[in-house]
């Protein structure tokens, strides 16, 4: 892969990994996906948006009462416009949960790709034991090709649990939701993206 389709990939795979977003005092939805979203019953309003540049836009959702920066749940929805395919920008998130392996001790992956629509489903656990309090987050990434041209459209969801007493309660939750939740990304009928600059 080109050095610049690597670098968006990574850029792309960078969403949620222990970096919160910053605050903003206007949201400007550019994707055409002004919410609410609605996943698994819960309902997300548009909290954060940014467009750093490349082509490459984001816009976080959060439940009512929740923020970016300490959710519980958060959907996402971003979008790359440069020629990049759903599996290429999997791999970039996969390779950064492969690295943290070493020191983190829950991080781990499952990668799913539908060959014939070039869908790719990604879950995985991070933690960060040094943050205080620590986090645990897990995420499901469902990776789509950006119908009417090139890119990838990444619609996420992404729970956290904090402390000893939240990390815990997630990691003993996602025994029973891990495989109706990743199902239910895969199979949702999600809001389509049309990118407004």
């Amino acid at each position: 892969m080109p050095s610049m389709l690597k670098r968006l990939a990574i850029l792309l795979s960078i969403v949620l990994v222990w970096a919160p977003a910053l605050a903003q005092s206007e949201i400007v939805e550019r994707l055409g996906v002004p919410g609410p979203i609605t996943f698994e019953g819960q309902s997300f309003e548009l909290a954060w948006s940014s467009a750093p540049g490349g082509g490459y836009y984001k816009q976080e959702y959060v439940p009512a009462g929740q923020s970016v920066e300490t959710y519980t749940e958060m959907f996402l929805v971003e979008a790359v416009t440069s020629p990049l395919r759903p599996i290429d920008a999997a791999n970039g998130q996969v390779k950064l949960v492969q690295q943290r392996k070493g020191t983190d001790p829950v991080a781990n992956f499952d990668i799913r790709q539908n060959e014939q629509s070039g869908e790719v489903v990604l879950d995985f656990l991070l933690s960060d034991l040094k943050a205080n309090p620590i986090v645990v987050e897990w995420n499901v990434y469902r990776y789509v090709p950006r119908p009417g041209g090139e890119g990838v459209v990444l619609y996420a969801l992404s729970r956290r649990g904090y402390g000893d007493v939240g990390a815990k309660a997630l990691l003993g939750q996602l025994k029973s939701i891990r495989s109706s939740t990743v199902l239910a990304l895969a199979n949702a009928e999600l809001p389509s993206v049309s990118i407004k600059d």
